[in-house]
């Protein structure tokens, strides 16, 4: 599994371990251009949900989902940052303190300055994160999200281009990125500049702010675009005349449509041939690890399209049914999400909620390790599947 993130080492490769000044924003921007926050869910809580971002990362433990044995060997183990697919304070905090189990860990981890960031569906839904991971484990062919991001209207984002004396550029720049202008995806204060000559000829009545009316005038410019979006742009086209030098400043909003770029929810596609369900079942144990699988659906079933949504998501069960899909596969699902799939003539393969998400925080244990080679990581050796099978 490969990803297009940049390398990023230690600033001072000759220093030791502990000396190497990478910190927890590092980190997190990394995290954050292999499953950038925006594809998480709106309902979710993700990022850096708990620690101080400026502080320096020794060692990083990865986990499913950060619970108090998992903490304790975070400490042992002296890290300073625990990346846990599920999140930690995932509902609004009316209090911190040692009365819960979960508040007795955060304190715990607060006292020992240990951080905790979480990509949960972000990582669910990322070009190359869980569900991916899982279609490509299973070599399924023409991978496509469920529910794909969408491309927006015309109407959802915009790009302004203005043109700006050398001299004024940078502090219209500032007043377009403050008015909310700027942002692509995990990206603000994003521009593109240009320099050239624009050319006026300020008629009777003119107050020209370079040179004089009633002549040709030539001046040093700067082409500046910035993308906004549609919430923002009566602001930023106001913050843009009151910083902008020129009497009548040129200023040209063109619309945009944004384009797919194959991230989204769930994924499906085509095995490498056609198998019954239970073949498909046994398929899906062996390279999960998996044992025991649950399942709905006649053994003999033929599965052609493969739908995929990990964790506990049988919510996807229709999107994989409008997509031509003969089964899912979830961790695990609700008892009238598997009389759902029966009506619909679908199988449903439920290998457990751990079984398919942990593989990915092991390999993103790995791709830490790959992007950060001074700082050690490891998936926690403490976590496991809280269900048994006899």
């Amino acid at each position: 599994m490969t990803t297009a993130v940049t390398q990023t080492h230690c600033p001072n490769p000759d220093e030791s371990d502990t000396a190497c000044s990478v910190q927890v924003r590092h980190v997190c921007q990394f995290l954050q251009e292999l499953a950038p926050l925006t594809l998480a869910e709106e309902w979710d809580n993700v990022g850096l949900l708990l620690g101080d971002e400026a502080s320096s990362v020794n060692r990083i433990l990865t986990c499913l989902t950060l619970t108090p044995d998992v903490a304790e060997e975070a400490i042992q183990l002296e890290a300073k940052l625990v990346v846990t697919h599920h999140p930690v304070l995932f509902k609004p905090v009316k209090n911190l303190n040692s009365s819960s189990s979960e508040g007795r860990m955060l304190l715990k981890l607060l006292k020992h300055e240990v951080a905790v960031y979480s990509p949960h569906t972000a990582y669910d839904n990322a070009p190359t994160g869980i569900n991916q991971q899982l279609a490509e484990l299973l070599e399924l062919k023409e991978i496509a999200p469920l529910r794909p991001h969408s491309t927006g209207s015309l109407a959802d984002l915009s790009k302004i281009v203005t043109y700006v004396p050398e001299q004024q550029h940078e502090a219209v720049r500032r007043a377009l990125w403050d008015a909310g202008a700027g942002g692509i995806g995990s990206y603000r204060e994003c521009s593109f500049n240009v320099r050239g000559i624009g050319t006026f000829f300020g008629m009777e009545g003119s107050h020209p702010a370079v040179g004089a009316a009633g002549r040709l005038e030539q001046v040093e410019e700067v082409r500046v675009e910035v993308i906004c979006p549609a919430n923002r742009l009566e602001p930023v086209l106001a913050a843009l005349r009151q910083s902008h030098p020129y009497e009548v400043p040129a200023i040209d909003v063109l619309p945009l449509r944004t384009l797919p770029d194959g991230s989204g929810a769930g994924r499906f596609g085509r095995l490498p041939q056609p198998m019954p369900l239970m073949e498909l079942n046994r398929l899906i144990g062996d390279r999960l690890h998996q044992p025991s699988m649950q399942f709905v659906g006649a053994p003999a079933l033929l599965i052609e399209k493969l739908g995929i949504a990990c964790g506990a998501a049988a919510e996807f069960l229709r999107d994989a049914h409008r997509a031509g899909c003969q089964a899912l596969l979830t961790g695990e699902a609700r008892f009238h999400a598997c009389l759902e799939a029966r009506d619909l003539g679908m199988a449903l393969l439920l290998p457990g909620h751990y079984a398919t998400e942990r593989p990915a925080m092991e390999e993103l244990a790995r791709r830490l390790t790959t992007q950060f080679p001074l700082i050690a990581t490891t998936a926690s050796q403490r976590e496991r599947d809280p269900v048994r099978t006899a």
